[in-house]
């Protein structure tokens, strides 16, 4: 009888443990979003707005702080008459005990969605998505916002040429049935990893399809950001746990309903997708018509999702 009850706990501290790792992640107790509206946070908006008194920018709408360093978000406005949703934005790490700023990142539409745990021994990640551009066929970016201990100032993960990791892209390439799908996945150990898949189909007999997976994480002993392609059963496995999407974290994924998907995975099994992206246009995951074939091996920098809105905005000395 005993030994039974504590399977029971054992089971039951493991669910536990599982729905709280899924679940949406607390953020540190030294970070704090900044309220224009309080007078004890005003020292930090003029310190931060003068910081950026040379730069172009519009509008501040975030000032997160952590320690000594500010994590901003300006958004610039082309004219006067220019609708809010044609803003642009940038990412800027702005210090607290210098005027020194650093730009991180821009582009527009971007979605700051959770803190999340990617290495264990290290502080979470802040996860964004955003795009870089509006009435293009845009590509649709991740990365996540960090406190670098050793530089007293913020940083953004998996940069490669200024952008983060390509989560989708909304053109293909010539002669191919593209297939993108992506997973941000809980592992057994605790920490999380962004899965990029990339299905590429030529059309022909005489090439078979080609499956690309990348995987996104921190290094354990190090924390370094990490970058790895799969291969081999490890490949295989992956293949079938993106599909079935019963470990995606805070519903972060897309491409489930792919045909490619529903060829490896009984619909039962497959975890439902409830949630796509804003910028989702038609089918996720659907692949182009076949055409003729060519195009080397993709890079994993290349390759859509949901939104947050901004806060409120303080106007630049500049305009």
């Amino acid at each position: 009888m005993r030994c039974f009850i504590a399977r029971c706990v054992v089971a039951a501290t493991a669910a536990l443990a599982l729905a709280s790792l899924l679940s949406a992640q607390q953020p540190p107790d030294t970070f704090r979003w900044i309220d224009f509206h309080n007078p004890k946070d005003q020292d930090i908006v003029v310190w931060v707005t003068r910081s950026l008194a040379v730069e172009n920018w519009s509008a501040i709408r975030e000032i997160g702080v952590k320690y000594d360093a500010a994590l901003v978000v300006t958004t610039d406005r082309k004219t006067p008459q220019s609708l809010p949703e044609d803003d642009t934005f940038s990412v800027w790490s702005a210090s607290l005990t210098s005027h020194a700023i650093t730009l991180l990142l821009g582009g527009v539409n971007l979605r700051i969605i959770d803190w999340q745990h990617f290495a264990d021994g290290f502080q979470d990640d802040l996860t964004a998505f955003y795009d870089d551009c509006r009435t293009c066929a845009a590509t649709t970016y991740f990365t996540a916002f960090y406190y670098d201990a050793t530089q007293h100032a913020w940083g953004a993960r998996w940069l490669r040429g200024g952008r983060g990791v390509p989560l989708w892209n909304a053109s293909q390439p010539t002669g191919i049935a593209m297939t993108q799908l992506y997973e941000l996945a809980a592992e057994g150990d605790g920490h999380v990893s962004l899965y990029i898949w990339s299905h590429l189909d030529y059309g022909s007999t005489e090439k078979k399809p080609q499956d690309y997976i990348f995987r996104f994480d921190r290094d354990p002993r190090s924390g370094a950001d990490r970058t790895a392609e799969l291969s081999g059963d490890e490949l295989n496995q992956m293949k079938l746990r993106i599909c079935r999407g019963q470990d995606a974290v805070e519903g972060l994924m897309r491409g489930q309903d792919s045909d490619i998907c529903q060829q490896l995975v009984p619909r039962a099994e497959r975890h439902p997708v409830t949630t796509p992206p804003a910028n989702n246009h038609g089918r996720m995951g659907a692949s182009v018509p076949k055409t003729n074939p060519p195009s080397p091996k993709p890079n994993p920098n290349t390759v859509k999702p949901g939104s947050k809105a901004p806060n409120q905005a303080t106007p630049s000395p500049n305009k």
